[in-house]
């Protein structure tokens, strides 16, 4: 095994144990200091408050590297099959251990089936199946570099996915202000990083399907590329239509409790 690729095994390995470490240690002592509230929740619950927070941190950490990625990284923009992918790699491999070990952006793949009835979910299961199969070929082979980079950028709707679900076990009502202002910002932070960057994302594809550079990635590399952007993005989609609603149907109780009730077709108010 070549230097590099020792180093960035060792980058998994050390983020697989690191996330561990911050569910099982760091977060609970932070929230029971933090949140008074943590204290009262189930054991069950627990287990979700510390998947989401550890979550969280990756979120944050892995979105800041992949923006500075896609705008200062030239090799990988000029060459987005075949760039230099040494900071993605890095990126993608903290990704990696922490899909295998810690949460996922809301489940993970060790603690979900550990915990299945707490937080189990199969449809994040085939999201981190999914994604961990096209890691594959960015950690082995190197190629993808931009799209696997640009997948990263979906991390930045995880702080608000958590925080709904933090206010929600917290017992703040759904209308209250801090609620429905994290709600707005889940749904425009969402649409912008995993639903308005597809014709971005699918024209850059489009630019360099049928090249010498898309021909040089291995049939399985393009079935890892090509699929797994089509299947999380048909679940982003799915997600986005439910955020959406959700949000509205919010706003719209908002809007009738603040007008002391609206009044239906018979005379009656809400």
């Amino acid at each position: 095994m070549d230097p590099f690729s020792q180093l960035i095994l060792t980058i998994s390995v050390t983020s697989f144990f690191t996330f561990q470490w911050l569910f099982h240690k760091v977060s609970p002592w932070l929230s029971a200091r933090v949140s008074p509230g943590f204290l009262g929740l189930s054991d069950k619950q627990k287990v979700e408050w510390n998947s989401r927070t550890v979550s969280t941190l990756h979120a944050l950490l892995v979105g800041i590297f992949c923006l500075y990625i896609l705008f200062f990284d030239a090799a990988v923009n000029e060459d987005p099959v075949w760039g230099d992918p040494t900071l993605v790699k890095t990126n993608v491999a903290i990704t990696t251990g922490y899909l295998i070990s810690g949460k996922g952006s809301i489940t993970d793949l060790l603690l979900i089936f550990y915990y299945w009835k707490a937080i189990g979910d199969k449809f994040f299961v085939v999201h981190h199946l999914a994604a961990l199969y096209a890691y594959y070929y960015v950690l082995g082979q190197g190629m993808l570099p931009y799209f696997a980079n640009f997948r990263l950028l979906a991390e930045f709707s995880t702080p608000c996915v958590n925080q709904r679900w933090f206010f929600e076990v917290l017992g703040y009502p759904r209308t209250s202000r801090p609620n429905m202002a994290n709600g707005v910002a889940m749904a425009a932070v969402f649409f912008m990083v995993r639903v308005a960057v597809m014709p971005v994302y699918y024209g850059r594809m489009y630019a360099v399907y049928g090249t010498e550079a898309f021909y040089l990635v291995p049939r399985g590399g393009r079935l890892a590329w090509i699929c797994s952007s089509i299947c999380l993005d048909v679940m982003n989609v799915m997600w986005m239509h439910k955020i959406a609603r959700g949000c509205y149907k919010v706003l719209q109780s908002a809007r009738r409790a603040k007008d002391g009730g609206a009044p239906h077709e018979n005379g009656k108010v809400d």
